[in-house]
C-alpha cells in the first residue's frame, strides 16, 4: 500500500529566504557598526592630544586641590586654633569673675602681649572653623558688654550645625533684638533657634522664650502653639514644669 509523503519544498525555500534576509540585516547592523567605530577611533586620533591634556589638567587640579589642602588649609586651622586660646582664656575667666568683666572680655576681643584677639582671628583666619568661632565668642563678648549691634553683628558672621551651639548662637541674635526692644525680630530668631536642632535643651527653652515674646506682641494665637509645642514634646524640660499655666495665659488673653 502506497503511502502519501507531504513535501516541504516550498517552506524550505521560503525559510532559506528569511534566513538569507536576516543575514542581509545582521550584516548590515555590522557595517553600521564598523563604520561607527571607525569613526569614533578617527575622532579619537583626531583628539587625542586634547583628550590628554584634559585628562592631565583634571589630575594636576585634584593634585593641587591636595596639596593646598595639605600645605594651606590644614596648617591654617592648626595656627587658628591655638590663637584661639588666649581670648579664650580671657573669655572663661569673665564668665566666673566677680567684678572687672568687661575688661577680661575687652582682652578677649582685641588681644594683647602680641597675641590676637577673637576680632584678629575672625579676620585673619576667615573661612577657617576657627575664625567662624572666633565670631561666636566675639558676638557674646559684645552681647554681655550690652554692645547689641556688634553683638549681631559677629553673632550673624557665625554658622554652626553643632546640637548645641548653632540654636545658642541664634538664641543669643533674639537676646541682642531683645534687649533693644525689636521684638518682631527677637522672635524670628528665637524661633529659628527652636528649630535649628531637636534637643532636650535648647528646644524648649527657645520655644518658652518665643512664646513669652509672642505674648508680648499680642500674637496670643502663635504663643498658644508654641506653648503647646513644650507641653507636647518637651514636658519632663524645666521649661514644661509650668507649662500649664502659659498656655492657660495665651488662651484667655485671645
Amino acid at each position: 500500500m502506497a503511502t502519501y509523503k507531504k513535501k516541504y519544498k516550498a517552506e524550505s525555500k521560503k525559510a532559506e529566504n528569511i534566513v538569507d534576509e536576516s543575514e542581509f540585516e545582521t550584516a548590515g547592523v555590522l557595517n553600521t557598526l564598523d563604520e561607527t567605530a571607525s569613526k569614533s577611533e578617527k575622532w579619537i586620533e583626531k583628539n587625542s592630544k586634547p583628550l590628554f591634556y584634559s585628562l592631565v589638567g583634571v589630575v594636576v587640579l585634584f593634585i593641587a586641590f591636595l596639596a593646598y589642602n595639605k600645605y594651606v588649609v590644614e596648617p591654617n586651622e592648626l595656627e587658628a586654633s591655638n590663637e584661639l586660646a588666649f581670648p579664650r582664656k580671657h573669655f572663661d575667666e569673665a564668665a566666673t569673675a566677680g567684678s572687672g568683666i568687661d575688661s577680661l572680655l575687652t582682652l578677649g576681643l582685641e588681644g594683647a602681649d602680641g597675641k590676637y584677639g577673637f576680632l584678629d582671628i575672625a579676620e585673619a583666619f576667615s573661612g577657617t572653623d576657627a575664625g567662624n568661632l572666633a565670631n561666636y565668642y566675639a558676638g557674646a563678648s559684645y552681647l554681655q558688654m550690652k554692645d547689641y549691634e556688634n553683638a549681631i553683628t559677629y553673632l550673624s558672621k557665625f554658622n554652626s550645625d553643632d546640637k548645641m551651639l548653632g540654636p545658642v548662637a541664634l538664641g543669643a541674635i533674639g537676646d541682642a533684638f531683645a534687649d533693644i526692644n525689636q521684638q518682631e525680630d527677637a522672635l524670628e530668631y528665637y524661633e529659628k533657634a527652636a528649630s535649628k536642632q531637636n534637643n532636650e535643651f535648647t528646644t524648649p527653652l527657645f520655644l518658652l522664650k518665643a512664646g513669652k515674646t509672642a505674648l508680648y506682641l499680642k500674637e496670643y494665637s502663635k504663643a498658644t502653639s508654641l506653648f503647646t509645642k513644650i507641653k507636647e514634646g518637651y514636658a519632663k524640660s524645666d521649661q514644661g514644669k509650668d507649662i500649664e499655666k502659659y498656655i492657660a495665659a495665651a488662651k484667655y488673653a485671645e
